[in-house]
């Protein structure tokens, strides 16, 4: 097996992956249409609008940016090339961590190799996987530190999770969950919660030991809610359900890069790490994924339970001089004004109560996430 080395970065660089599902423009179902819109995708644009495991939705991806405004342009760029693209096709693009609707067993498996070893290994559990997440990566400047951060953010990750819910619904049901999408992930093997690693070498052993007992076939089936990724140089934290539109999304990119260049700045300072007990954090992500925004979360500290809202206000003034440097601040303050409201997932469900049909929820948050050009 090739050597696992991390690829330095000098600053914290930013790179972000939205999933976003394609459905019927008459119907509001999911639609296995992903080879339509490949198909249709101009050139250049191949390694920014990708297929994902099944063929009911698509992955978007910046390329590295160095700052969340630069990232909004990227993205927008992308996103209303693909718009075009699914208007011509008769479908729409749904910013939602699940569907209503539409079954898991209607959807198909994208036919390549990864995709369907994949699946023969996973069997059910790969499936299932009609959810759809926000990835954002940060660039840090060496494996030992991405590790270490990875240990650190995880206290904030039921936070990220509070903040981002958007996944009420499974199989056509109302799931009782605010992120559904959550437990969904927790189904398979290496998804989850990380474990505690102290340095890059313990978690370059740990994919070596997964991949030569032959539990994973490659490092990219580690899909823990954070992870070190060793290519892009960066902390990728995969917690996130998609927003329901681009501005959200970016707001929460924006606290996730603060997060992670504060952690950074406390480690080459020698910060003392105070122990947050994995329990605490699990049952903190329990929470988070129950509840959402109207969550109480345990103090790591004080063992007190928090309202979120309280924690979000608290986080972005302590983040403050970093999203100056950074150059996000105004980001950070639609992330406080996002947090004072409703969730995505209590909007949702107001939608629905109001209409009574899940299709016109799909309909209305479809027509109410569509972009347009910036003058």
């Amino acid at each position: 097996m090739d050597k696992i080395g991390f690829t330095s970065n000098s600053a914290p660089s930013l790179g972000i992956e939205i999933e976003l599902a394609l459905v019927d423009a008459q119907t509001m179902e999911l639609s296995n249409s992903i080879q339509s819109v490949l198909d249709r995708v101009p050139a250049g644009l191949e390694d920014h609008i990708k297929p994902e495991l099944m063929q009911s939705y698509v992955e978007i991806n910046t390329g590295v940016c160095d700052t969340v405004d630069e990232a909004e342009a990227d993205l927008l760029e992308k996103l209303l090339v693909l718009q075009n693209v699914t208007d011509d096709l008769g479908l729409r693009l749904y910013w939602s961590g699940t569907h209503p609707f539409s079954h898991w067993r209607d959807q198909r498996v994208t036919p390549t190799e990864r995709y369907e070893k994949l699946v023969d290994l996973l069997q059910d559990m790969a499936r299932q996987l009609v959810c759809f997440g926000l990835h954002v990566h940060v660039g840090v400047d060496s494996g030992d530190k991405a590790v270490m951060i990875c240990d650190r953010i995880m206290r904030h990750l039921p936070t990220l999770l509070a903040i981002s819910s958007n996944s009420p619904w499974w199989e056509n049901r109302v799931s009782g969950l605010r992120s559904h999408r959550a437990k969904i992930m927790e189904g398979l093997p290496t998804a989850g919660l990380p474990p505690l690693m102290r340095n890059w070498s313990e978690y370059v052993w740990l994919a070596r030991h997964l991949i030569e007992t032959g539990f994973i076939y490659s490092i990219r089936e580690i899909w823990w809610d954070v992870r070190p990724h060793h290519n892009f140089g960066t902390v990728e934290v995969r917690m996130c359900d998609v927003t329901g539109n681009l501005d959200d999304a970016l707001a929460l990119s924006a606290l996730i890069q603060c997060l992670v260049q504060a952690l950074s700045n406390a480690i080459d300072r020698g910060t003392y790490q105070h122990d947050c007990h994995p329990m605490m954090v699990r049952q903190n992500k329990w929470r988070a994924c129950r509840f959402g925004l109207e969550a109480e979360l345990i103090d790591p500290l004080s063992f007190e339970p928090r309202d979120v809202r309280q924690i979000v206000a608290e986080l972005v003034e302590d983040l403050a001089p970093v999203a100056e440097e950074l150059g996000c601040a105004p980001w950070l303050g639609r992330l406080l004004a996002m947090s004072r409201g409703k969730s995505w997932a209590h909007r949702q469900l107001d939608m629905l109560k109001e209409t009574g049909s899940p299709a016109e929820v799909v309909r209305h948050f479809t027509e109410q996430s569509r972009l347009v050009p910036k003058t």
